[in-house]
């Protein structure tokens, strides 16, 4: 399989701003003929909702992880039906096949993610880390995260988040609302100094 360029972590955090979010899915869209392209989704609202209950009851750690994974797959189903051009995929396979077909593949992870089982089970290991182990996995060139609008400051990624990143491997992360810095993240213009926070 010919490896992605670029997989684009959207944050779940943005389902607070659908119009932000719709417009930073439009400039995916546009900027995705020029590259192949993989998307990741976070968790957002779903993984909030494991993370109320386990605070309410004490989940297991193995419940939990999954439970925020299968979160994941929830804002997937979302992304690609937001997204134009967006394909729903589980797997490294179905993600080839998206995009020799020209579409966008929005990844589904729990089903890889239960095979490989790659990261401990913890609320320090966030979507962030998992998407960086899955650009790891496919081979892309780049990573970028694009969060809620505003955000800003040293604590943007979870803790794990420098071990599960591939030596390497660029990553940027880009607010939803700097639709011009995620232009230029998209297409590896510098983005660090122009909106985007270079890791």
């Amino acid at each position: 399989m010919t490896p992605p360029e670029i997989v684009v972590k959207v944050g779940g955090a943005l389902l607070r701003h659908p119009r932000v979010l719709d417009r930073a899915l439009a400039v995916l869209a546009a900027a995705a003929p020029a590259a192949r392209m993989v998307l990741v989704p976070g968790g957002g609202p779903f993984a909030d909702a494991v993370r109320a209950v386990d605070q309410a009851l004490g989940l297991p750690p193995d419940a939990s992880h999954w439970m925020a994974v299968l979160a994941m797959d929830q804002y997937a189903h979302l992304l690609a039906a937001r997204l134009h051009g967006g394909c729903l995929v589980d797997d490294p396979s179905g993600i080839a096949a998206a995009l020799d077909a020209g579409r966008v593949p929005v990844l589904a992870p729990s089903r890889w993610l239960r095979a490989a089982d790659p990261l401990p089970h913890s609320w320090e290991v966030t979507s962030d880390s998992l998407a960086a182990w899955i650009a790891g996995r496919l081979g892309a060139a780049r990573l970028v995260l694009v969060k809620p609008p505003g955000a800003n400051g040293p604590n943007l990624v979870d803790p794990s988040f420098g071990r599960a990143l591939p030596q390497g491997l660029a990553a940027t992360i880009v607010p939803a609302d700097d639709e011009g810095a995620l232009r230029r993240a998209l297409a590896a213009e510098g983005a660090e100094t122009h909106g985007g926070e270079r890791l």
